[in-house]
């Protein structure tokens, strides 16, 4: 009998939906367990001791920590719908990406947080990473790997569909913009009609209202 597959996570997370994407493009069962961060259950700290926090993947009784590891591990475990690509060099192409999305993808959630002078400086790493990225990283091709979703696609949906969130959320100058950014655009507008992503995006309005409220409640507690 196979090990059953469960996932710890917490909706509003783009980590977790990196998993969640990698999970439905394998076609593998699991059983979703929604986490509380605000308390955090015994089987989070129980798999997750030195992070204490979400993304968790249980594949029996073994857990795989980290939204990116668990992709990586996820695609070796079950071969069939490979997300990285056969050729050594273009493996190590789409990992690098994966890497730069990790580095620089953080630059979004600092956003989201800043105000003031750090607020701007981020939006300039923002704009920085984002050129980068249309220059480098995908050329003519569809997806990062070609022309179906993989692992850097998954690293970088996570990043640029939230960034579209936060960039409503806090109002003022769009980062990103059609005209400064076509390939990312195209890029990012087939990434959210291929079929198994578009059947497991988050509502756009629902992630802008939690969103709003958590940045209220930072700000009143402040």
């Amino acid at each position: 009998m196979a090990e059953r597959v469960k996932l710890l996570g917490a909706l509003p997370s783009p980590f977790v939906y990196r998993v969640i994407w990698a999970l439905k493009l394998k076609a593998i069962p699991y059983e979703f367990i929604e986490e509380d961060l605000t308390n955090k259950s015994p089987l989070l700290l129980k798999y997750n001791p030195v992070h204490k926090k979400v993304p968790v993947l249980l594949h029996g009784d073994k857990p795989v920590c980290e939204s990116m590891t668990i992709v990586e591990y996820i695609d070796e475990m079950w071969p069939q719908n490979p997300l990285l690509p056969n050729d050594p060099y273009e493996r190590a192409l789409a990992r690098f990406w994966v890497k730069f999305a990790e580095d620089k993808g953080t630059s979004v959630w600092r956003l989201f947080r800043a105000k003031g002078e750090e607020l701007e400086n981020t939006r300039k790493e923002t704009l920085e990473m984002l050129q980068n990225v249309e220059e480098h990283g995908l050329g003519e091709k569809k997806f990062f790997g070609g022309d179906s979703v993989g692992m850097a696609d998954i690293a970088f949906g996570s990043v640029v569909y939230w960034l579209e969130v936060v960039e409503e959320v806090l109002g003022g100058g769009v980062i990103f913009e059609a005209h400064k950014f076509p390939r990312l655009h195209a890029w990012m507008k087939n990434f959210k009609q291929a079929p198994i992503i578009k059947e497991n995006l988050p509502d756009r309005d629902w992630l802008v209202t939690f969103f709003k409220r958590r940045r209220e409640a930072m700000a009143a507690s402040a």
